[in-house]
């Protein structure tokens, strides 16, 4: 976990105070063109430093370890459509207030909405399970206007102390309540979870002490933690995706059919199963740059 800044040198946070101001600077600029002209932007330059910083090169090990058969031109879509979408993932995060007004009457469909309303009208705890897939965040803003109910979220803490604090204004300004992760965050999310509240957590991600379950055929360590508090807490646990849209700012929000209850790990891989799926029709909006099949302590298969 990232270190708080009392923890941290004084050249350390130096480093960090000036690459901030970069960034805000950056991403202040871009916020004054049109909203749809700064998303397509930052898509675009995304794109073009994907190879400098390895992203390309990360996507390409990951397709090729569980997408071997692929065609090239294919794989050339995808090292193009995942830097894009990631770079307009951000704009949108920085862009609160437009992203905000404009996704509040996106369009929610799928087989699990009357699961999720009937657990809203009993009260019961609910789990919306996503991904680093189009951008979630839409799924959330949506979702709260629909039903009028806040959805609490669980963020990682970034390395730099600074650039996370306007991380963190942003988030918040899409409603909800944030937990951060960590020993504290947890202990709130139990707390909203006991008291029926709404939780979105993205779950796609190589977890330090979780299980060797399936993803793409290949094994990928997983947390079960989120199963297990369903179970212990009695939520429905809904899978749910915000895929972008062919004009590359518009979402339509996905909510599947609820994970029952069996046991943790059978959850888990079912979770693993719904995002495959989704993430097969749409293979450019997952965010492949992560190092999800990566080892640990003997379980996953190499370090792509």
């Amino acid at each position: 976990m990232p270190a708080d800044k009392s923890k941290l040198s004084k050249s350390k946070l130096a480093g960090y105070y000036v690459a901030n101001l970069f960034l805000q600077a950056f991403i202040g600029g871009l916020r004054l063109l049109p909203y749809e002209t700064r998303l397509a932007l930052l898509g675009h330059i995304t794109r073009l430093v994907s190879p400098l910083v390895g992203f390309r090169k990360r996507v390409r090990n990951n397709l090729a370890l569980v997408c071997p058969d692929l065609p090239e031109a294919e794989v050339k879509r995808i090292c193009n459509a995942v830097p894009d979408n990631a770079g307009r993932a951000m704009m949108e995060h920085f862009s609160p207030e437009e992203f905000t007004v404009r996704h509040k009457t996106a369009k929610v469909s799928g087989p699990g909405i009357a699961a999720f309303e009937a657990a809203l009208a009993e009260g019961r705890p609910l789990m919306m399970i996503t991904a680093h897939f189009g951008h979630y965040l839409a799924a959330r803003i949506a979702l709260q206007a629909r039903y009028g109910k806040p959805i609490g979220a669980l963020y990682r803490r970034m390395a730099n102390p600074y650039f996370n604090d306007a991380y963190v204004a942003a988030f918040q300004l899409t409603g909800g309540t944030m937990f951060e992760q960590g020993r504290r965050g947890m202990m709130e999310m139990v707390r909203s979870l006991k008291q029926g509240g709404i939780i979105a957590i993205v779950s796609d991600l190589h977890a330090h002490g979780g299980e060797e379950l399936m993803f793409f055929g290949k094994p990928a360590v997983t947390s079960i933690l989120n199963a297990e508090l369903a179970m212990k807490y009695n939520a429905a646990m809904i899978p749910c995706y915000a895929i972008r849209q062919p004009n590359g700012v518009d979402f339509e929000i996905v909510l599947n059919d609820p994970i029952a209850h069996s046991d943790p790990k059978t959850m888990t891989q079912q979770i693993n199963d719904d995002l495959e799926v989704q993430v097969r029709q749409h293979m450019g909006q997952w965010f492949w740059i992560h190092r999800r099949w990566k080892p640990w302590y003997g379980l996953g298969v190499q370090d792509v």
